[in-house]
């Protein structure tokens, strides 16, 4: 697996991340060890994680959950430095953690620690802002999306205490870059300028959703992410699975993650399966495997960007992690397809 840098921070890492979210709900603990061996053993050493998770569904009883599980394959297995580890800290808003309080340094700094704890770790390589503590368009919000509620002063004092604080945190050593998720341009940029007035630490990269389907990232956001260096951590690049063809015929397989979440989170509507079929059709036309075909779009972008790939069974993560060149042909058959069909969700 080729290593590429992260940013500006000096990290190296693997060109695809191991996803962790359903370790805890969908997967047991055995289960996930199983997958962190498959992928170390691939090459790849960039791991994501929250105490948020995992999913499917969120909850109290289980949040942080996953974390532990990570934390026990390193008390088991060792070596913590041959992992790059990403996790987050929720944004606020979710009851399961904190009963929903907005992050402040205080709440940054305890949820640092607990993240340690759980991760049987003494460093955090990049721990990123889950999501805004204000009103975004991610997770299909962008529908009726509407800033006016953000107070432009609050939002940036809020900013900058988060950033003092992760000044001091990489000061002692208990994270090594931070980093964004579901955030937005302006607020990308807005973190950015903060951290070169205030000479504090600069946002390394940003987790958005990216996908065949979900291609918000492809312009302004582009452009920030090339002229700031700023990799994409592209999350659900197969679309929660809507692109490996098992939902086709709107259809629930046992155990999957729509038994669970049955419009998977907004991405099922009248038109998805209609347009998923399009890409299945151009994976077959090519003798392709639709996850891999998928997987490997990303990969192609102008912008610098790594894909997360995560899995319920050890099969489907090996499949998922089999790298493949896509001809300029498949390109331009899935450059038709979404001009075709922009927005399916």
């Amino acid at each position: 697996m080729r290593q590429v840098d992260l940013g500006r921070t000096g990290i190296k890492v693997s060109e695809i991340c191991l996803g962790t979210m359903t370790w805890g709900t969908q997967n047991t603990e055995s289960e996930g060890h199983a997958q962190m061996d498959l992928a170390l053993d691939a090459g790849v050493n960039f791991w994501d994680s929250a105490e948020m998770y995992p999913v499917n569904p969120v909850s109290r009883e289980t949040a942080g959950r996953t974390e532990e599980i990570i934390g026990t394959w390193f008390a088991a297995r060792g070596g913590r430095d041959r992992v790059v580890l990403a996790t987050k800290i929720a944004g606020g808003g979710q009851p399961a953690v904190r009963d929903g309080a907005w992050p402040t340094a205080a709440l940054m700094r305890q949820a640092v620690e607990g993240s340690l704890k759980r991760l049987q770790t003494d460093w955090i390589d990049l721990y990123q802002i889950h999501w805004p503590a204000r009103k975004h368009y991610h997770f299909r919000d962008n529908w009726g999306f509407d800033p006016r509620p953000n107070d432009p002063v609050k939002v940036e004092a809020l900013m900058l205490e988060l950033l003092q604080e992760s000044a001091k945190l990489i000061a002692e050593g208990k994270i090594r870059a931070i980093a964004l998720s579901n955030e937005t341009v302006w607020g990308a940029a807005k973190w950015l300028s903060l951290a070169d007035k205030h000479g504090l630490p600069r946002m390394a990269s940003v987790q958005n959703e990216y996908s065949l389907m979900c291609r918000q990232f492809d312009t302004d956001w582009a452009e920030l992410s090339v002229m700031e260096d700023m990799p994409l951590l592209a999350f659900s690049p197969l679309a929660c699975g809507i692109l490996s063809g098992k939902y086709q015929g709107d259809v629930t397989p046992p155990g999957s993650r729509r038994s669970l979440n049955p419009i998977l989170s907004g991405r099922v509507t009248p038109r998805t399966f209609m347009v998923t079929q399009e890409y299945l059709d151009i994976a077959a036309r090519h003798g392709l495997d639709p996850c891999q075909m998928a997987i490997a779009f990303t990969l192609t972008r102008p912008f610098h960007t790594i894909p997360i790939v995560g899995a319920t069974s050890t099969a489907q993560l090996a499949s998922n992690l089999t790298q493949i060149t896509l001809s300029p042909q498949v390109l331009a058959e899935i450059a038709a397809t979404h001009r075709a069909h922009p927005q399916p969700y």
